[in-house]
């Protein structure tokens, strides 16, 4: 092992289901051969979170540090680790560890976020039996290769929703192949979404946003959207059925409703989830049969989607949408998020 600069981190830990969180400080492991410790600068706020901290996942892990959107600078790194070096910005995402090893069925694919062993940033435990805190915190300590150098001419600040969000909607568009032409429908203007739009559009493909609120209609365009369809008005609806190559749902609409999503697709398009809706999909099977639509999902983005969206970012200037507020001031910007307020991410600053 090798000694790490921070004995102790300090946090900010949901005790028991709720959105309330209070400092909090633990003794992380042990900063191994493979790993890296930073000094947290900003953590974007995400979905999950709110899931987690509510224990409507099923967690039972309290005290428990959220945060899964983190930048920061590498203050100390084991001798394995060559490609990020001290005071180096850095990100980490939702992941923080996978076995990587090249008989693991998952990891050998390059799915490691399927890993049998694979460790999430928060709500998760190690081999050993520590748990993993997230980054609501001012420090964390990760394996290496869930690092990621920031590029240069991405604002730290940006980058950090970028760890999740960007990476979470870019990561189905290029296993799914989008490419210029292709109509792509988002459902959700929101934290998802907005990235969605522009990554979409820097892809090349046609982009159509769907909300139900029209006073998202000229953002979505300045984003990027090629058309705006205000879906509780049904001529508008009407005039895209039959059209779509991909549809990425980015929020939890009702699931009664993907009998008419299906209506909007191409022959063999496919309906990407990337949000959860509380309970069963309803989709008639003759629908599905006569339309050859696909309904898929994805998780989270793996190691080489994170590295390439990233790339893909700082290339085409995608960044979100985000507030700031300082880190202890999370209470304030949990119940903001809660109550549907932000406009798109909120980032939490250790910075002044």
């Amino acid at each position: 092992m090798t000694d790490g600069k921070i004995n102790t981190i300090r946090g900010w830990a949901a005790k028991e289901a709720g959105i309330k969180v209070e400092p909090w400080t633990y003794t992380p492991r042990p900063l191994g051969e493979n790993d890296v410790e930073i000094k947290i600068d900003y953590c974007g706020i995400c979905g999950t979170d709110m899931h987690i901290l509510k224990g409507t996942r099923g967690t039972d892990l309290f005290p428990v540090i959220v945060g899964h959107e983190i930048v920061g600078r590498v203050v100390a790194k084991g001798k394995n680790v060559a490609h990020v070096q001290e005071d180096s910005i850095v990100g980490v995402g939702a992941q923080v560890y996978a076995c990587l090893e090249p008989t693991c069925r998952e990891c050998s694919r390059g799915l490691d976020p399927h890993c049998p062993k694979k460790v999430f940033t928060y709500n998760s435990v190690y081999a050993d039996g520590k748990q993993a805190q997230g980054g609501y915190a001012e420090a964390i300590r990760v394996d290496g290769h869930y690092v990621f150098p920031i590029p240069e001419n991405l604002d730290p600040a940006h980058a950090a929703p970028l760890m999740c969000a960007g990476a979470t909607v870019f990561a189905p568009m290029l296993h799914k192949g989008v490419k210029k032409g292709d109509r792509v429908g988002i459902i959700g203007i929101g934290g998802l979404g907005h990235l969605a739009i522009q990554y979409a559009n820097a892809l090349g493909a046609e982009v159509v946003a769907f909300s139900h609120s029209p006073k998202k209609r000229e953002e979505s365009l300045n984003l990027g959207a090629t058309e705006f369809v205000d879906t509780s008005k049904l001529e508008e609806v009407a005039a895209i059925r039959g059209t779509l190559q991909y549809l990425i749902v980015t929020s939890n609409t009702d699931p009664r409703n993907y009998n008419d999503f299906v209506t909007w697709m191409d022959i063999e398009g496919q309906i990407i989830l990337l949000a959860l809706p509380q309970g069963n999909l309803e989709l008639s099977p003759g629908v599905i049969a006569r339309s050859k639509i696909t309904v898929t999902g994805s998780l989270i983005a793996g190691i080489d989607d994170i590295r390439k969206t990233l790339e893909f970012s700082a290339k085409h200037g995608i960044v979100p949408l985000i507030e700031r507020f300082p880190m202890d001031k999370v209470n304030e910007a949990l119940e903001y998020f809660d109550n549907g307020n932000a406009h798109y991410r909120i980032v939490l600053t250790n910075v002044s």
